[in-house]
């Protein structure tokens, strides 16, 4: 081991610095950036006199960034030690207790994986919000908060005898994951690059330097300290309740546990764990801290941690195996993707062969090439990815991938926009994106046509039996008798199904069709707009931004779908076929409370899925919507609501829980 080892690692780790703090585009993971920390601290250890003030174990490493102005926090932001083991977390108690001669309790928290703000209220009024930059300086994004609903500009003293003439509240701003997925969704159809995840469209979001885009960044914050006060409380179980009463989001009861030992503390970590993918917002593990507030006194910090708290992290979603091959995938709009076909890995409950590589930047950034051993990742609902590459693993033969001048399906031209990162093949009757279209009209979302998936609808294009919608009605038993594999009960089966999706609902039937930019939301609220399939191409733009929930984009999107010579053509053989969209109102109950209402939903039900919930609106007469405006009546509101709550309770619309919605049922 030599200094100048010790120094090059401490280069590598500010190079990741870099990516994740100000590019907010890392390059590797959270596990293998504190791998990388807890080497150089070893070093650190065996060499003290090899130590620099700079050293990444000395400062927390978040940077200023250009257009903010830089203020100083009262209080140092610090930022948590990380642990891995039940027998790490033994250590951290041990070291506790070598200090406090009592008993001691401990408290157990969420650790949200999104970006750590300090606020500041004065006399009751949020004054100042500030990022935690270095700990000591953060940058002052006061203006970017104030889009965030969750969070209280003025505090009210109803549930208090006094607000107190200063306060400073510490909070984690995040990104709910679906709201994550639409904004992934919404930027790689645009062609851009696209967030690595919630955490880094959070950071990213959070210091655009224009806060009207902010705000339709659907940001929400979590708090969970107090650290400037005059207040009475002496523990952390009690900062949550205030927290609570003044009006901030907090951790839930079941998301908060009170522990006397390691043994209580994985138990909550284990049960967490288990509850990981069906939280609305990603969590990387717990946050363990000393409940009594006058012990951390006692206990002090280092330079950059405290050492009343410690960060439980749990094992990441991550698995290691070999890029085989990279092939292009073109989707309904003509995007070509880059996909890793990859040696088949279990992770997370499933065996995975495909990751996406999204684009040629992004392989560019990662520097990935075929026959590399890479780490892939799968957290929650977002598909797999591409973490990193194992350059120490490279092979020989390893090869770059450039993306092709012509689209590798149809042979045309592929073009890349100006903004775009996003390559595009530019037929519109490429064989591919037609591929697409059809998987998606026969699909569950579609006209949920059984026995029609993805290997058929390719194996009837292959023989020709195939080319847009209409021919699946044209279907007969003597065209599938011909095909291998196709056996009498199989082709009873499918020529069943195609029959029953006839009858099909009218917002089905839109979706089915695939109109850029609408979802099963929005085409339920056109079908209850039109009520009739021979009406929907007489809407007007006007007619559609009367609706709740939609807006220029999606209005626009629609009125050149059903002014398409084409798409209406086949919307004409279709019917002619024997497809019958229908709008259903056959069952409705009549005169509702609900009647004409648009809701939203946000959140987990306990006693009804949201479908369910959805169901027993729309059988009353009333709308669901995807978004909150001034037009919604409604909000159903479950545990862990997204901001769509925070939208409601910003534009005072009215909010339901499960027990209220029941009784107006």
């Amino acid at each position: 081991m030599t200094k100048q080892i010790y120094l090059d690692l401490i280069k590598e780790i500010e190079k990741h610095d870099e990516c994740y703090y100000q590019k907010h585009a890392p390059l590797i993971s959270d596990y293998e950036y504190d791998r990388l920390l807890e080497k150089l601290h070893t070093i650190e250890k065996q060499h003290p006199e090899w130590v620099v003030a700079s050293s990444p174990t000395q400062t927390v490493r978040e940077k200023s960034t250009k257009g903010f102005f830089q203020v100083a926090h009262k209080s140092p932001m610090l930022s948590l030690s990380n642990s891995y083991s039940k027998e790490e977390v033994e250590d951290f108690i041990k070291r506790v207790k070598k200090t406090i001669p009592h008993e001691v309790e401990f408290t157990a928290e969420l650790k949200v994986d999104g970006i750590a703000v300090s606020l500041r209220y004065e006399q009751g009024v949020f004054t100042r919000g500030l990022t935690r930059g270095d700990g000591k300086v953060g940058d002052d994004i006061t203006e970017n908060l104030k889009t965030i609903p969750s969070l209280p500009k003025q505090l009210s003293s109803s549930s208090l005898k006094k607000l107190p003439n200063l306060l400073e509240i510490r909070g984690e701003v995040y990104m709910s994951k679906e709201t994550f997925l639409s904004l992934n969704q919404e930027k790689e159809e645009a062609g851009e690059d696209v967030f690595a995840n919630p955490r880094n469209a959070a950071a990213g979001s959070l210091k655009l330097l224009d806060p009207k885009e902010v705000k339709k960044r659907g940001l929400r914050l979590m708090t969970y300290a107090i650290v400037e006060h005059d207040m009475p409380f002496t523990s952390q179980h009690e900062v949550h309740k205030v927290l609570k009463q003044l009006g901030f989001e907090t951790f839930s009861e079941k998301h908060f546990a009170l522990c006397k030992d390691s043994s209580e503390l994985m138990e909550f970590a284990d049960k967490i764990e288990k509850q990981r993918d069906s939280l609305l917002f990603e969590i990387d593990g717990i946050v363990i801290k000393v409940n009594t507030l006058k012990d951390w006194d006692l206990l002090g910090a280092t330079g950059k941690t405290p050492r009343w708290a410690i960060a439980y992290k749990f094992a990441p979603l991550q698995a290691t195996t070999k890029i085989l091959d990279i092939t292009l995938q073109v989707g309904r709009t003509g995007v070509l993707t880059p996909v890793a076909e990859l040696e088949p890995v279990f992770l997370a409950g499933s065996t995975i062969s495909r990751a996406t590589l999204h684009n040629q930047e992004e392989i560019e950034r990662k520097d990935i090439r075929i026959h590399d051993t890479v780490i892939i990742e799968k957290g929650g609902d977002v598909i797999p990815k591409v973490v990193s590459v194992d350059h120490s693993k490279r092979a020989k033969n390893s090869l770059a991938f450039i993306m092709p001048k012509k689209c590798p399906v149809c042979g045309a031209q592929v073009e890349k926009k100006a903004n775009e990162v996003a390559i595009r093949c530019t037929n519109k009757e490429c064989s591919a994106q037609n591929e697409r279209r059809l998987i998606h009209f026969a699909s569950k979302q579609g006209m949920d046509i059984d026995h029609l998936g993805e290997k058929i609808v390719l194996k009837l294009m292959q023989h020709n039996l195939l080319k847009d919608p209409s021919d699946i009605y044209r279907l007969s038993k003597e065209d599938l008798e011909m095909l291998e594999g196709f056996k009498e009960k199989s082709i009873a089966n499918l020529l069943t199904s195609i029959e029953a999706s006839k009858k099909v609902t009218l917002s089905k039937f839109i979706l089915a069709l695939g109109v850029p930019h609408i979802g099963a939301a929005t085409a339920d609220l056109i079908a209850h707009k039109a009520k009739q399939i021979e009406k929907l191409k007489d809407l007007r733009k006007e007619d559609l931004l009367e609706i709740e929930g939609i807006g220029e984009i999606v209005a626009d999107s629609f009125i050149q779908f059903f002014h398409d010579r084409n798409h209406l053509k086949l919307i004409a053989s279709l019917l002619s076929l024997g497809v019958q969209p229908s709008f259903e109102k056959a069952d409705l109950i009549e005169n509702h409370l609900f009647s004409d209402k648009t809701f939203v939903i946000t959140g987990s039900l306990e006693e009804f899925s949201r479908d369910e919930a959805a169901n027993l609106i729309k059988k009353r007469g009333g709308k669901v919507s995807s978004s909150v405006t001034k037009k919604t009546d409604y909000v159903l509101v479950g545990d862990e609501p997204g901001s769509k709550y925070d939208k409601a309770l910003e534009l005072n619309i009215k909010i339901l829980d499960e027990k209220k919605f029941k009784s107006l049922l």
